[in-house]
């Protein structure tokens, strides 16, 4: 068995949750829009859990299962045609805490789990941004996303102690994974959205 015909994630799906987001009049404050841009963000989430499903599952292999990362990837992270600047700016958030699923799968599947604890990883992201090394932090941030994809759980104690910047915005990422993880369902099992059930 291999990917499915239609690829794990297609454009067409991504456009239509940006259409969603278009038709709203986002107030990130508000509980809804909250959801919206957690659903978005979890969907591609799945996404990725389920390329990695089908890589331990010996139904991909390392080349393959990369392949189809970056299929993903291309998508999720490609520039978006968004009018409303607030909107556009909620999206690219989303798109940042995205890069670092994409790029705890690949290392996942490149190096396999690191050796190390969740929170020790999210205490050295944390000192190195603290350090400006935002590289090293998305690193430290991406091994403990390797731990997730092997059933670890994120520390909540760590996460409150990091403050608002970019590795915040991983492990909101990581967040995505670990439900997506839990719960590898598609998001229109439980919302109305349109798109490839």
């Amino acid at each position: 068995m291999s990917a499915p015909t239609d690829g794990f994630y297609t454009d067409e799906r991504w456009q239509n949750w940006l259409d969603r987001l278009r038709d709203e009049d986002l107030d990130p404050e508000d509980e809804d829009a909250a959801r919206l841009l957690w659903n978005l963000q979890e969907d591609a989430a799945i996404a990725v859990v389920k390329v990695l499903t089908a890589y331990d599952e010996e139904e991909l292999d390392a080349e393959m299962t990369m392949n189809e990362l970056a299929n993903v990837r291309e998508i999720v992270l490609a520039d978006v045609d968004i009018d409303d600047e607030e909107t556009l700016l909620l999206v690219d958030g989303v798109q940042t805490s995205l890069v670092c699923v994409f790029y705890a799968a690949e290392l996942y599947v490149a190096e396999g789990v690191a050796d190390a604890e969740v929170a020790e990883c999210l205490r050295a992201a944390d000192a190195a941004e603290s350090e400006e090394e935002f590289d090293d932090a998305l690193g430290h941030c991406a091994r403990a996303g390797t731990l997730l994809i092997d059933g670890a759980e994120l520390d909540r104690s760590v996460i409150d102690d990091v403050g608002y910047g970019p590795v915040a915005e991983w492990i909101n990422g990581l967040g995505s994974l670990e439900s997506a993880l839990s719960d590898p369902e598609l998001i229109e099992e439980d919302e109305e959205t349109e798109g490839e059930a």
